[in-house]
């Protein structure tokens, strides 16, 4: 079937229809491109299809520096140009405003505003993570491709921070050594690095148990001279693992960040955004849409490591900072001391108990007019933090404006 691609949809698709009018998102074609596809799904209201060939390329289409693109799951849009990326970002944002959130086209206009971006189209990222195969008994290092049940594999990556175009090729090789000789059980591969601070940490994920600790480490200083090497364990059914411990087996043990006027330091486990320059946009932006003031107690919910606590830290009278996930609340509580951050209270607790959405206590209440135990939870907290209460820290409660009465708002 000839088609012809009107945009580009969420995930890896390009959208056309059909002649009778059904929507068919066609893998393996950008925005522009005029292709013959085959039919691989066909339902009620849509098809899926696969491009078998490119009829006349979109103007949009360019060469992309990695040889993967449609084939690596990593980067689906990566032959369209970076114009072109972000248009189709922000049409599918407002096609989704008008679609879902029924908003008008004038009101879209006020509510979407230009894309902030780095400059970067490749080379920005300060993380990848690789799946271990096993062939004739040595390892590979791959990435998922489009087809999930598919690993290829790498020994180099485009999208990865491009001061350590080396690194991937190191560690593929090192531990492709390594398991000539040792079973290593790896789980899955993560290489973090730093342009800023040069930091470059690997860390293997394997189940507890014996491990070859001393030889890995020696090797993969030799092949790639980190900054850290560490294995995190982990134990329980494939499908819900959980961290057990992370073993420092060379270097610092940890990796280090510096954004937004700060330091921060991560263990393996935390989670921190894959694009430092992107995030400190972010980050620019929540501070200009709070403008949280001297005076202000902010709550930050699901806070991590402290990639928002930080500058709001830096900005309040006080700040709760609430997270659940046992090694960003430890990398948090170290980010604090590095930074001499002293205003903040680390609450190690599910957020949702913690400070529910104030929307929630508009839902009808159980039989016998007894408020949900949650709610309990939630108002004896905010009363602690309001003040006059033994607990309050500031004078005023910073949380998102459509949450609390009056005076309070932001986070």
């Amino acid at each position: 079937m000839k088609l012809t691609i009107e945009s580009m949809t969420y995930g890896t698709d390009g959208l056309a229809h059909a002649d009778n009018g059904k929507a068919v998102f066609v893998q393996g074609a950008v925005a522009g491109d005029t292709v013959e596809a085959e039919v691989v799904q066909d339902g009620k209201s849509f098809m899926r299809a696969r491009t078998t060939e490119i009829l006349e390329p979109s103007p949009d289409r360019i060469q992309p520096p990695c040889p993967f693109v449609g084939i690596c799951g990593g980067c689906s849009w990566g032959n369209l140009s970076r114009a072109a990326q972000l248009a189709a970002k922000e049409q599918n944002l407002r096609s989704t405003l008008e679609r879902i959130g029924k908003f008008t086209p004038e009101q879209v206009n006020v509510l979407v505003q230009p894309i902030r971006h780095t400059k970067d189209d490749w080379g920005y990222r300060n993380k990848i993570e690789l799946e271990p195969t096993v062939v004739n008994g040595r390892v590979r290092l791959g990435m998922h491709g489009v087809d999930p049940s598919k690993i290829v594999t790498v020994d180099s990556c485009p999208l990865f921070d491009k001061r350590f175009p080396k690194a991937l090729k190191s560690v593929v090789g090192a531990l492709n050594y390594l398991s000539g000789s040792h079973d290593l059980g790896l789980e899955r591969v993560g290489i973090r690095a730093s342009r800023r601070t040069k930091a470059l940490e690997v860390a293997l994920w394997t189940p507890t148990g014996s491990f070859p600790r001393s030889q890995v480490s020696r090797v993969l200083a030799d092949a790639v001279h980190p900054t850290s090497v560490v294995r995190v364990m982990s134990k329980g059914e494939k499908k819900a693992r959980r961290v057990s411990k992370v073993e420092m087996l060379a270097g610092e043990g940890s990796w280090t960040e510096n954004i937004a006027d700060g330091q921060m330091r991560l263990s393996a486990p935390s989670f921190f955004q894959v694009n430092t320059k992107g995030a400190e946009i972010l980050i620019e932006l929540v501070m200009e849409a709070l403008d949280p003031q001297e005076d202000e107690l902010a709550v930050d919910l699901y806070c991590g490591a402290g990639t928002f606590t930080l500058p709001l830290a830096r900005r309040c009278d006080f700040v709760a900072a609430v997270e659940a996930y046992g090694p960003a609340v430890r990398d948090l509580r170290r980010n604090l001391e590095i930074n001499k951050l002293d205003n903040v209270d680390v609450i190690g607790g599910d957020a949702v108990c913690e400070f529910p959405d104030q929307d929630a206590e508009r839902r009808p209440r159980p039989r016998g007019d007894r408020p949900y135990r949650q709610h309990e939870c939630s108002r004896r907290r905010l009363r602690e933090l309001r003040p006059g209460h033994p607990g309050a820290r500031s004078q005023t409660l910073c949380r998102r404006r459509h949450l609390l009465p009056r005076k309070d708002h932001a986070s």
